[in-house]
């Protein structure tokens, strides 16, 4: 049997995800969604105002003036942020403005405060009748006027993008209180085998812990998607299918296993796939986690992970992430790489392989070590790694410095 490459594997399970559909909520509950609409502007800022405490004035008044040469301007207005004035300054006057407050009329200037005679330092005091001006100033010059950060109309942030701290402070300066999100995708996760046992029952002879659930919820989880968790699904055909059952039932957006999709004589989740909907691929020219299977149980995706731990997170890390991504609405799904060098000499067996490392920084350059031996159940050795190394199909060796593509974890 000819094995399916990772990127062909990687876009038959793309083609059969789409975002899901679009929900409203309140800007508080927006944190790391998905928008479904673009968003645009007004004018920000929506007035002329101070960008330092100072005083608003006409620039003119304020020609080759100097410490050694001072203009002194009577004060007509003292103007507080988030307060407005309704007076008019005119030449040979000037106002007490604090950052961020409205301009007066007729103002187009302000100078800052440390280039007055005015006591700034100390609080609560009331603006003087009259300051003395020490440094000229320009039209315009410490004045953010309106519209000059965004123009109304300007899109700041498109439809797929997945909302940050950042992007939330934009919208609240939009005055946007609710906003146009993809609902969380739900992802169904189940693990198969009876030597499984869960992390609070004793451990007994010949029995494992449910490590995969606990992993890959987690993934799902930081993928932005809702886990449904199905639990454990014994070695038993009638027992795998109640759960799949029980996932349509949760209305699932895809289907999520870990084990049972080998040639084991006890591996029953392919036939149960297989007996009520369709299964595309089962094996993919990949290291770890050649058997990755991928179809549809009663028109809701699938995709069956490998059992062990290793295994399981980069074929997670590999195909399902990107697969989340798309229900969630994201607009790109690809990983972004980074160069890296090799600082030893590295072997693969020719399958298009994930190795696990740490990637260290030295003089501008990324340098990369293997984190122990790279056995799919070697654990340890991915919670000390850092990175993922790509190493390409058909490449079964490769010397200190060679350069190749690297994830970061």
């Amino acid at each position: 049997m000819t094995l399916l490459s990772v990127q062909a594997a990687q876009e038959r399970i793309l083609s059969c995800f789409k975002p899901v559909e679009a929900e409203t909520l309140s800007l508080e509950q927006c944190a790391g969604r998905v928008l479904a609409a673009d968003m645009f502007s007004i004018d920000l800022p929506l007035f002329d105002n101070s960008s330092v405490d100072g005083f608003a004035l006409i620039a003119a008044d304020a020609v080759d003036t100097s410490a050694a040469s001072p203009r002194t301007l009577n004060v007509v207005a003292d103007i507080p942020a988030g307060s407005s004035s309704d007076v008019s300054i005119m030449r040979g006057q000037a106002a007490r403005i604090m950052t961020g407050a409205p301009l007066p009329k007729g103002a187009d200037a302000v100078v800052m405060v440390e280039d007055t005679d005015f006591d700034y330092q100390s609080p609560n005091i009331a603006a003087p009748a009259q300051v003395k001006i020490y440094k000229s100033v320009k039209a315009g010059e410490n004045v953010r006027t309106r519209g000059m950060d965004i123009k109304n109309g300007q899109k700041v942030l498109s439809a797929g993008h997945r909302l940050r701290a950042q992007d939330l402070g934009m919208l609240a300066m939009l005055s946007t209180a609710k906003v146009s999100v993809f609902r969380r995708p739900r992802a169904a996760l189940l693990s198969s085998g009876d030597e499984l046992a869960p992390i609070d029952q004793p451990l007994k002879p010949g029995k494992i812990r449910d490590t995969n659930s606990h992993t890959i919820a987690a993934l799902i989880e930081d993928s932005g998607c809702e886990v449904l968790r199905l639990g454990i699904a014994p070695d038993q055909r009638d027992a795998i299918q109640t759960l799949f059952d029980k996932s349509i039932s949760m209305k699932a957006d895809v289907i999520i296993s870990s084990a049972g999709v080998s040639v084991g004589a006890f591996d029953f989740i392919k036939d149960v796939v297989e007996s009520n909907g369709s299964l595309d691929f089962w094996k993919v020219n990949m290291r770890p986690g050649k058997p990755v299977a991928f179809g549809e149980y009663r028109g809701v995706p699938f995709i069956g992970l490998p059992g062990n731990p290793v295994s399981a997170f980069v074929g997670f890390e590999v195909f399902v992430r990107p697969a989340l991504g798309r229900l969630a609405g994201l607009e790109t799904v690809a990983r972004p790489k980074v160069k890296v060098r090799l600082a030893e000499p590295v072997e693969s067996d020719g399958r298009e392989s994930y190795l696990r490392a740490m990637v260290e920084e030295s003089t501008g350059i990324l340098s990369a070590k293997l984190t122990g031996h790279q056995g799919s159940g070697n654990l340890l050795s991915l919670v000390q790694a850092n990175a993922l190394l790509i190493i390409p199909a058909g490449v079964k060796s490769l010397p200190i410095g060679s350069p190749v593509d690297a994830w970061w974890l």
